[in-house]
């Protein structure tokens, strides 16, 4: 469609700053001139007020495993519905959906999408959950949250696979309208987020910390890039926080790196770096890691921390079989940190 000839929502969460408008919606806070957009690509002042020119367009629209996302504690071995728009407010070099996160509005033939139509697709998906992904879920922020309280009352649960970078009051929005979080740390390091990404480290830590307080649940993604974050000192430092800071239950997703975009020169991740990883962070007292991207051999299972047993075991993004009491061990009890 020619999204030229569909009215715009206001957005939320900015302030009139002169002639210019100032958004709140991340931490960037841009302050946006008069026919201007944001970061993002997709927040554009017109005459003096912000408006989302996403409102209820998608780029994608599919059907996944929930363990695509990936989700491993999430309900696991269901199907959801994926919803993208286009946009980011990062622009990391390796990203692997640039097709779409660096699209502007103008560049795609985009769906329109209201609210009934999440669950209608999601219905006729036989779909349990909804998942706000592809692009960056933070800059749809209007419509995610919408679109989600109404999937509620329908009885789906919600998800956001996301970057981090959203600020405080918009994050805090979230409680009970996103049930899961899987939350991108792509590195451990500033001067990695300030180079490659174009943003900060702490906003995405601090979204991480608070989303678990929130009760949300929360599983995180490092993807291990060859020569930029996979030193055995920055993949120790980022475990250490998830355990000390967050919790030992928490998922942690370490993914293979493949060349895309502005890294094309960067080789792939080798699997003895990803088994370092691994190693360092089960030393460091995780609970539960993953390895991802590659063919992993049971290093995508689910085990009980307390016995040992097999929980959960997985083929690629296909649940194979469970021993589940109620999201605890099947043998012994112990609490998996798994929602149903």
């Amino acid at each position: 469609m020619n999204t030229s000839d569909r009215a715009s929502p206001e957005a939320q969460h900015y302030e009139v700053v002169g002639q210019k408008v100032q958004c709140f919606l991340c931490p960037h806070e841009c302050l946006i001139a008069e026919g201007k957009h944001g970061r993002c690509g997709v927040r554009v002042n017109k005459e003096g007020r912000l408006y989302s020119e996403i409102y209820g367009l998608a780029s994608s629209i599919h059907p996944d495993p929930i363990e695509k996302k990936p989700l491993f504690h999430f309900m696991p071995g269901t199907t959801s519905i994926s919803f993208g728009s286009v946009g980011c407010n990062l622009s990391c070099r390796h990203c692997q959906n640039f097709s779409i996160s660096r699209a502007s509005p103008s560049d795609f033939r985009l769906t329109s999408v209201s609210p009934a139509d999440v669950v209608r697709r999601a219905k006729e998906a036989d779909a349990k959950s909804v998942s706000w992904t592809y692009n960056e879920p933070t800059i749809w922020h209007e419509f995610t949250t919408e679109a989600s309280a109404i999937a509620h009352e329908s009885g789906l649960k919600t998800n956001y696979v996301t970057n981090g970078y959203i600020s405080e009051d918009p994050l805090r929005e979230l409680k009970g309208v996103i049930d899961a979080m899987n939350i991108d740390v792509k590195a451990f390091r500033d001067d990695f987020y300030k180079e490659v990404c174009g943003g900060d480290l702490s906003p995405v830590l601090r979204t991480s910390e608070l989303a678990v307080k929130m009760g949300i649940h929360v599983e995180l993604t490092y993807l291990v890039i060859p020569g930029y974050n996979d030193s055995e000192a920055e993949v120790g430092e980022f475990a250490s926080w998830v355990n000390d800071t967050m919790h030992s239950s928490i998922p942690v997703h370490l993914s293979a790196f493949h060349p895309d975009y502005k890294m094309t020169n960067v080789p792939r991740t080798p699997i003895k770096t990803l088994t370092m990883a691994h190693e360092i962070a089960k030393k460091a007292g995780l609970d539960f890691v993953y390895i991802g991207n590659v063919y992993a051999g049971n290093k995508d299972d689910t085990f009980c921390p307390k016995c040992g047993s097999l929980a959960i075991r997985r083929e690629g993004f296909r649940v194979e079989g469970q021993a589940l009491d109620e999201g605890r061990c099947g043998k012994c009890g112990e609490p998996l940190n798994i929602v149903l």
